[in-house]
């Protein structure tokens, strides 16, 4: 079988783990957590960064952060993760879903003054494929309105807009480091601040409500419940196997890029044929290869698709179920609009094998069979 993702390491990643073991601390916030913090700051340009157990939690961070209460609207796509919905909704939020790009499969940044009202307080666009958003029309809009911008960067790692890396850009942004992500920890992710009028408040939240890091540095004799808040921090373990890969975010990167850089050439053939669309990305983006997909042309080619490939050994898989039509969705009542992208989208859409480890000649044999099976 030719899986879909496989975990991998590529550098100290177990000898981190041991050292963590061996310090005596492994709850959380000891020296590789700070050596995360530390790189992610000098590296991406973020004013401050906290760790957190998962992309999900940086984002509920977020909703608090950016005081969402019920009633208050927030504006996403509705082709992403139920995460970055489920952060607002959590707080009481009503999601207003907007249409994504055909080409970059990123919100349609021309969609998004129509769905703001008086009640919208946030924008929040995701990055998809870890191709950046049109960020500058994104910011001006909320510079307009008054509005935060909140990055959903998960899939965005050490990837740039017009040389800016994503998650840094916006007042709030979030990563994430699961095992099917371009650096990795198992699960784990990141809460970028470039606001610093937010940093003191999200080391609370991320410390279940007490100031119990101003008391750690000594700028309080004792700490106890400040503020609302919950269990943000990962364990030193998921922070040092983490910091390994960090190490190593270049070499990975461009090995990606290698392996993104194959299927680009064995399938233009498909794309020059009309048979499959394949990524875009705008000039000024740096993406970082963090996944392969192909767009054909009917949701049952796409299905017929999956099925002929998994019967010769090979995992693909579509991706996600809009979010506006899900049982959840229409619940809140968010289907309210029409959004014919991300509807016809997410029902040609495969995603394929893209991973660290993949061998040449195993994607060369993915490359064969995709292009058999489309062709006949």
């Amino acid at each position: 079988m030719i899986p879909f993702n496989r975990p991998f390491i590529v550098g100290k990643e177990l000898f981190y783990i041991a050292q963590a073991v061996m310090s005596g601390k492994i709850a959380g916030d000891g020296i590789f957590t700070k050596r995360c913090h530390e790189f992610m700051e000098q590296q991406f340009g973020a004013r401050k960064v906290l760790l957190t157990h998962s992309c999900t939690g940086a984002l509920e961070m977020c909703a608090m952060l950016a005081e969402i209460h019920p009633g208050d609207e927030v504006i996403m796509p509705s082709f992403t993760f139920v995460s970055t919905a489920n952060a607002f909704a959590l707080r009481g939020a009503r999601i207003r879903f907007v249409d994504i790009r055909p080409d970059t499969l990123n919100m349609d940044e021309s969609k998004i003054e129509e769905a703001i009202t008086e009640r919208t307080k946030a924008v929040v666009p995701v990055h998809y494929a870890g191709v950046g958003c049109e960020m500058d029309t994104i910011l001006d809009i909320a510079k307009r309105y008054n509005l935060l911008v909140i990055e959903d960067a998960a899939q965005g790692v050490n990837a740039t807009y017009k040389g800016r890396y994503l998650g840094t850009i916006g007042q709030l942004g979030a990563y994430s480091f699961h095992e099917t992500k371009n650096l990795i920890s198992g699960e784990g992710g990141a809460l970028l601040l470039n606001d610093e009028s937010f940093v003191e408040r999200a080391e609370i939240i991320r410390e279940k409500g007490t100031n119990r890091s101003k008391f750690f540095r000594g700028e309080a004799d004792r700490y106890t419940w400040v503020d609302i808040g919950s269990s943000y921090l990962p364990s030193e373990i998921v922070a040092a196997f983490l910091y390994a890969q960090l190490e190593e975010a270049e070499e990975i990167t461009a090995h990606r890029q290698a392996v993104f850089n194959r299927y680009l050439e064995g399938f233009k053939g498909l794309a020059e044929s009309g048979l499959a669309q394949l990524p875009s990305w705008p000039p000024e983006c740096r993406h970082n290869a963090h996944l392969f997909y192909l767009i054909l042309p009917t949701e049952s080619v796409r299905d017929r698709l999956i099925g002929d490939l998994l019967g010769q050994g090979i995992h693909t898989v579509f991706h996600y179920v809009p979010l506006h039509t899900s049982p959840m969705g229409t619940a809140m009542g968010c289907a309210d609009r029409a959004l014919p992208v991300t509807e016809s989208v997410s029902g040609r859409l495969v995603r394929l094998p893209c991973y660290f480890s993949l061998e040449s000649e195993v994607q060369e044999r993915v490359i064969s069979l995709v292009t058999s099976i489309l062709t006949r």
